[in-house]
């Protein structure tokens, strides 16, 4: 079948959407995402956001570009949103978009040529059993010995699970991330952040499970700015910049029992269509 498609990026995040309605009664199979996510022999990009649209609401479902189904993406959201605008199918400035996450409510600003937009995340969570993580008691720098190296590290849910050190690790954060996100304590495996602090602001890489070094991470930053939070870095309350290699996120972690914000830039790139191969139909 022919499969039309839309590139976005967010913060050098990027990704085909796909609307459902595009799929038909085909549902893409793990091998159909590693290849159109595949930047030699594909089109390329971090994963495939499906946009579920029933006239009056909207759903997001992600898939990274390994095959597998996270719970949520924030920078993934915030270009559906960005599809969803370019294509008009909503109106005003406000809207709700499911995930497997839960709900997300969403606020788009027009700023000069770029669309900026607003995603209330989910309330964070350092309980063991939200992320999950096998632990007695929430991880709050606490001590996690990684092959004989102890780290100390803050555990965040965010609807899907993160790990973040402030710890210096230099180049060794490069074996420890795909050490880490595999580390048997967490179940469903983890997202890694290695943060630190530069005048006030976040500096972040992130090992994102199932997609590896990633340009940006919404749910990643949110999780440092949490982190940070937690540990008395910064000020809860406070608007936090959140730099990534493929740009700068900005976040606000409130009370303890509200949404986090997370504020950044949603880009199309182009539209186009490939060709997938005949679904396999096992007996």
């Amino acid at each position: 079948m022919r499969l039309a498609f839309s590139k976005y990026e967010g913060t050098a995040n990027d990704f085909l959407v796909v609307d459902q309605a595009a799929l038909g009664d085909r549902e893409l199979s793990k091998s159909d995402v590693v290849a159109l996510c595949d930047r030699h022999r594909g089109v390329g990009g971090d994963g495939v956001l499906v946009v579920g649209w029933d006239g009056e609401r909207a759903s997001m479902r992600v898939i990274n570009a390994d095959g597998s189904v996270p719970e949520m993406c924030g920078n993934g959201l915030r270009c559906v949103v960005a599809h969803l605008v370019r294509t008009g199918r909503i109106e005003g400035s406000t809207l709700l978009v499911d995930t497997d996450a839960g709900p997300h409510a969403c606020r788009v600003e027009q700023v000069g040529d770029s669309l900026e937009v607003e995603v209330f995340m989910r309330v964070p969570s350092l309980a063991p059993t939200d992320l999950p993580v096998l632990a007695d008691d929430a991880l709050r720098d606490a001590a996690f010995d990684v092959d004989g190296r102890v780290l100390h590290v803050t555990a965040v849910s965010m609807g899907n699970p993160h790990l973040v050190t402030f710890d210096e690790v230099g180049e060794s954060r490069r074996t420890l991330g795909p050490r880490i996100e595999r580390d048997s304590r967490f179940p469903e495996g983890v997202n890694v952040g290695f943060a630190h602090l530069v005048d006030g602001a976040i500096a972040l890489d992130v090992f994102e499970r199932g997609a590896g070094w990633t340009e940006a991470c919404g749910t990643g930053a949110c999780a440092a700015a949490v982190a940070a939070v937690e540990t008395g870095r910064i000020a809860r309350g406070a608007s936090v910049e959140v730099t990534l290699p493929g740009g700068t996120l900005h976040i606000v972690v409130g009370a303890p029992d509200e949404p986090v914000r997370m504020r950044g830039p949603a880009r199309f790139v182009f539209d186009g269509s490939v060709t997938l191969e005949p679904a396999r139909i096992s007996a």
